[in-house]
């Protein structure tokens, strides 16, 4: 059995499509485009290894964090630049994100993503050889990182959107972006592991690009790149009709209201996932030396059990979710049309005083802490998979990865490209005026990550909002591509084809 997207589907049968009724026409016109299929096998086997990928990519954003403290003792950085090594990965996404939504829209998506990986992969091993005299070197080479994971956070996902439709692409987006808090947190527990096991943090950055290289060859041998947007059978994606520019396409996505509110949401989500990601194993360590149970850590390693531990939950609690979130939304919105902005909406809100109890009673009790933290991240963990089928839902085909780029560019400008150093910027003004000891460090970082709480319940409020345009845009978008498909199929009707110079 095979998954078939026709190029222009009303020319091959009398029976209606998804987009309306087809028009019936000769199929033997010499004008007529191919259609397009892939086994069904195979598009499965594709989304394996993208959510593979995904996993070493999200690797990649935390393995740093899981030997924080072994890399500020080898370089000599305070917590305020241990903050800037994420804003400057992230910084370096940001202004890449765009280049390439725009490559994924026009080009090769394969070629990309191989790019992507090689970059991010050769930047992470040499990594691992910098001196401590050139930390600059170190801050740079994570910039680079961040450069080549951009593109596939950008283009995979709408690789996936061209290979599935409706509530299989549900399921599909929902196991890949799984692969968030699973990589997220296995980056803690490799960091931290092989740290332990070999004395030398440095080893965790020499393994990945071994996963990687198997990484890229899957890419190459099993991975399509289908037409943007078979999975519709919109004529505008796959019979090679003239593309907008980047500006028209920008000019489109900023009157998407549903996809301006959401981007806003997610904005929120990155911004509290940057910090809690990158300074929680910190935060959880100092609560312990604040209660007695390790001592304090002065020379690398420093061996805590506090990247495993936060590893494993950001592990399970993102698993269980992401399937959460993504079943809700499956089943609600049969009954309900704004169910996927609600759910978003509802699981912040939720998670806004979950984060507050964790931090508060940190202090007090460790276990409740862990408790409230696993809680605030089983909700976050709720929306993954549902904030792409918003995006996927209300854009049209043509222009889905330029909409990637530009929420990935957004939600990381006023997100996690500032928020870890936000908090360590804050953690630090406040130790400058305390007595330098551990409870004062400690006290200090919790009250920097108050905002936290407070963020992420504006992030729930722009989901509310989301929900209140999402059937005005779907529709549009759903309008849109199939006036385009009509007006195709009446071109190839006439023995005309898709003209550069037609509308």
């Amino acid at each position: 059995m095979s998954v078939e997207f026709r190029q222009s589907e009303g020319l091959h049968s009398q029976s209606p499509g998804p987009d309306g009724p087809s028009r019936a026409a000769d199929t033997d016109s010499p004008s007529m485009p191919a259609p397009w299929s892939l086994p069904r096998w195979r598009a499965y086997v594709a989304a394996a290894v993208l959510c593979y990928i995904n996993l070493l990519n999200y690797m990649n954003w935390f393995i740093i964090a899981g030997v924080l403290l072994d890399v500020q003792k080898f370089f000599h950085i305070s917590d305020s630049n241990a903050g800037l090594l994420q804003t400057v990965f992230i910084s370096f996404l940001l202004l890449s994100a765009p280049v390439f939504g725009y490559l994924g829209d026009r080009h090769s998506r394969k070629a990309t993503l191989s790019f992507g990986i090689l970059l991010w992969s050769g930047a992470g091993l040499s990594s691992s050889f910098i001196s401590p005299r050139y930390s600059w070197l170190f801050f740079l080479s994570r910039g680079l990182v961040g450069t080549g994971t951009a593109s596939y956070s950008t283009i995979a996902p709408t690789v996936l959107g061209d290979l599935f439709v409706r509530d299989q692409r549900t399921r599909v987006l929902a196991i890949f972006y799984i692969f968030i808090p699973v990589g997220s947190g296995l980056g803690y527990v490799l960091g931290s592991a092989v740290t332990e096991l070999t004395g030398n943090w440095r080893w965790a950055l020499r393994i990945m690009p071994c996963l990687e290289a198997v990484a890229l060859i899957l890419l190459i041998m099993l991975v399509p790149d289908p037409p943007r947007g078979a999975a519709e059978k919109q004529g505008v994606a796959t019979t090679g009709d003239p593309r907008s520019s980047w500006c028209e396409d920008v000019r489109y996505l900023w009157r998407n209201w549903s996809f301006v509110w959401s981007t806003l949401g997610v904005t929120a989500m990155a911004f509290v996932t940057g910090a809690l990601g990158f300074w929680a194993p910190k935060f959880l360590f100092e609560a312990r030396v604040v209660h007695g149970l390790l001592l304090p850590c002065f020379r690398e390693p420093c061996n805590s059990p506090d990247s495993l531990i936060f590893g494993a939950l950001t592990v399970v609690t993102g698993i269980i979710g992401v399937i959460l979130g993504a079943e809700t939304s499956r089943r609600y919105k049969k009954i309900n049309p704004q169910a996927e902005p609600l759910i978003c909406a509802a699981s912040l809100l939720a998670a806004a005083p979950c984060l507050y109890l964790a931090l508060i009673l940190a202090p007090t009790t460790l276990l409740a802490s862990y408790v409230f933290l696993a809680l605030g991240e089983l909700l976050l963990s709720c929306n993954w998979a549902v904030v792409a089928d918003i995006l996927l839902s209300v854009v049209v085909p043509r222009c889905r990865a330029t909409a990637e780029a530009l929420q990935i560019t957004v939600g990381h400008i006023l997100g996690d490209a500032g928020s870890p150093y936000l908090t360590g910027l804050i953690s630090s003004a406040l130790r400058a005026g305390r007595p330098d000891t551990y409870l004062q460090r400690f006290l200090s970082l919790q009250q920097s990550f108050l905002c936290c709480a407070f963020i992420i319940a504006l992030g729930g409020g722009c989901f509310l909002l989301t929900a209140l345009y999402l059937e005005r845009d779907q529709a549009q978008a759903q309008k849109s591509g199939t006036g385009i498909f009509e007006s195709e199929n009446q071109r190839l009707i006439s023995g005309r084809g898709a003209s550069p110079e037609d509308p």
